[in-house]
Formats: structure tokens, C-alpha cells, sequence
């Protein structure tokens, strides 16, 4: 083994293909150990699916029904690029069902009379703290371990429940709502054992071209909203961005032509955000195993955080993993590595081997 690349570090995106929080906890810190700096829950059970899983704090909001043009077409209306989606949990419907339609501001509801009850995120997250915190305590996770909390921004919960022509006037209540969950798990977690990551998924679509946007320009429009979404974490916390391009059905939404846009997005971020982001990670198909892709990393100004690259694929292994790094040192120093999205969906049985890739790449 190359013992330069037996010490990078490895990030953990978020999901995690398990039953539960403590096995994802044991399983991640007995295969991986002080190379993991946090420990996401996994985003077990109906977390699985991301974003679906908390449709019904959507549904009770008073000011919101169901769109009529989805309702007429038996579900969420998607686009070629982001293809076929299938109902993945919850209770409204089957496993496997076309997800239900998105819905909309009832006509003459004002924006400024829109407001949503929990979400949900501040009593799943409490109780993965409370698991990872005894577990730490009997040694099961080593010391200095942080907990890892992994949240989609309000544009991805958009995207999921909103149609778009109401996405402008819901944005401010769902924000608000959103930053006062996060504001409530910051609280009640210490700031020294916590980091805190936003799945940025829906903004690299839109400054893709390929998810809706109101804003004129998406590159400023996005990441003026994230820099919001950064400034909720307590200086204390350490923060992380995920740069996602999805994995659904075990695919991107759309393939990156390279990591072009994921530079220009961090970039200007990072511009704008007065606390420090202590890692950004970026995908990495696994194809990609040619300098035009990485080549854009010259232009990446990290200001102090780490990169990860998600260059990690079970199809290949440790060999296609190290292949990818080989041409990625070309570009960039001192990054670590991961895969290129959670794998939350992928079959239970498949984990072990995965992170023994992570262990050995």
C-alpha cells in the first residue's frame, strides 16, 4: 500500500445503507477509525431517500394544496435530465410509485402568511446524538470524533415538494423554519463535537441549467443562498459543503463536464461567507480518469478548508480509486478522499466491501 495514500483522510457524505444509526456509528469507526474526522447517522430507515422522507411537514402547512397540472398527470412532473423518480418512503404512498404531485401557494395566500410547523430534523438529529455520544463514551467511536450532521438547503426541499412557480414566494417561510431547527440542534449539541454539512444538490443544478431558478443569474443567485444557509452554524461548529450531482438510481442527474462549476461555486462562496468552511467535497464519476476533469482545481481557492474528492466507486475498487488519484495529484495537494455521493440506497450487503475500499484506496 502507498503509505501517502494510507493516510489521507476520508469523509463520509451522509447516507449510509444500514438499519440504524448505532450500526452505521460501529460499522464506520471499526472499518475506518481516526481517518474519519465525523460520523454521519447514515440517514437510515426512510431517511434513506433524502429529501422525501418528511413530505408530510409539507402537506400540513395550511397555505400550500396540491398543483393541479401535477395532480392531472398522476405526480411529480420531471424532466428528461432528472429522469423516472419512484416513491422511496413515508406513508403517502406504496414504495415504488411515482412520487406525488408537488404543491403549490393556495391562490390569494400572500408569501408573508406562509409558515411551517417541525421539519423534523431536530428530533431525528437529537436522537443520532444521543446514540453516537454513548457510544463514543464506551470507546466504540475514538475520542475527538465529531458527530456529523447532514442537511439538504431549503432549494433541495423545494425541489422535492414545491412546484416551481411557487418556489419564490415559499422560500422565505421555509427558510426561516429551516435555520431555526438548525439554530435548535446547534444549542443543544456541543459546538466542539458537532460538524454540521449542507447537501448542496439543487444549486449545482441550477447553475447547471438544468433545475429551475427565478434569480437571473444562478451562479449568484445560489450561492448568495447558501452563504445564508453557512451563516446559521456557530462559529464553533465546523461546517462542510457537499457538491452534489445526486445518486439516484445510482446516477448523477447530469453528467459534470468537469469540476469546472463545482470550483466556481465554491469559490464564490467562500467570497461571501464570514465564518470558515472547514471542507468542500466534490464528485468525481467514475470515468473520469483524464486531466481535462481535474484540470479546473488550479483555479480552486480553498481559503483553509480541505477537499474531498468523491473518487471512490465500488465498481472498481481500490485499483480505479488510486487510478483517479494518480491523475487528481496533478491538480491538487493534501485532499482527501470519499465516494462520490451517500449511498444510502445501495444493498446493505454491499457496505462492508465499499468501505474497505475506502480503508485500502
Amino acid at each position: 500500500m502507498n503509505d501517502m495514500n494510507a493516510k489521507r483522510d476520508l469523509l463520509l457524505v451522509g447516507s449510509v445503507g444500514l438499519k440504524s444509526a448505532e450500526e452505521v456509528f460501529r460499522t464506520a469507526a471499526d472499518a475506518l477509525g481516526t481517518r474519519l474526522h465525523a460520523i454521519p447517522d447514515g440517514e437510515t430507515g426512510d431517511r434513506a431517500v433524502w429529501v422525501i422522507w418528511n413530505r408530510a411537514a409539507y402537506d400540513a402547512c395550511d397555505a400550500l394544496e396540491p398543483d393541479p397540472a401535477e395532480v392531472a398527470a398522476g405526480g411529480r412532473i420531471t424532466s428528461a435530465t432528472e429522469g423516472i423518480r419512484k416513491w422511496g418512503g413515508g406513508d403517502q404512498l406504496e414504495q415504488g410509485k411515482q412520487p406525488p404531485p408537488r404543491l403549490r401557494v393556495k391562490p390569494g395566500v400572500a408569501p408573508a402568511a406562509i409558515a411551517f410547523g417541525p421539519l423534523g430534523y431536530v428530533q431525528t438529529t437529537l436522537e443520532s446524538w444521543e446514540t453516537f455520544r454513548r457510544l463514543r463514551d464506551e470507546g466504540a467511536i475514538p475520542a475527538g470524533t465529531r458527530f456529523q450532521v447532514s442537511l439538504p438547503t431549503v432549494a433541495a426541499s423545494m425541489n422535492a415538494h414545491i412546484e416551481p412557480g411557487s418556489h419564490e414566494a415559499v422560500e422565505p417561510a421555509l427558510e426561516r423554519r429551516l435555520f431555526e431547527e438548525v439554530a435548535e440542534i446547534c444549542a443543544a449539541i456541543p459546538q466542539d463535537d458537532m460538524a454540521l454539512q449542507w447537501d448542496v444538490s439543487t444549486e449545482m443544478g441550477q447553475v447547471e441549467e438544468v433545475r429551475a431558478h427565478w434569480f437571473p443569474d444562478p451562479l449568484q443567485g445560489a450561492t448568495d443562498r447558501l452563504a445564508r444557509h453557512c451563516e446559521q452554524v456557530p462559529a464553533g461548529v465546523e461546517l462542510g459543503i457537499h457538491l452534489c450531482y445526486g445518486s439516484y438510481g445510482n446516477r448523477h442527474w447530469k453528467e459534470p463536464d468537469d469540476l469546472g462549476n463545482c470550483v466556481r461555486v465554491f469559490n464564490a462562496l467562500a467570497a461571501k461567507v464570514s465564518r470558515p468552511i472547514h471542507w468542500v467535497h466534490m464528485p468525481v464519476p467514475i470515468e473520469r480518469d483524464d486531466a481535462a476533469f481535474y484540470a479546473p482545481l488550479k483555479e480552486l481557492r480553498l481559503n483553509g478548508a480541505k477537499l474531498y474528492l468523491g473518487l471512490i466507486h465500488l465498481r472498481d475498487g481500490v485499483e480505479g480509486t488510486r487510478r483517479r488519484m494518480a491523475v487528481a495529484d496533478k491538480f491538487a495537494a493534501g485532499y482527501g478522499i470519499a465516494a462520490e455521493c451517500g449511498f444510502g440506497r445501495r444493498p446493505p450487503e454491499t457496505i462492508p466491501e465499499l468501505l474497505r475500499v475506502h480503508a485500502e484506496a
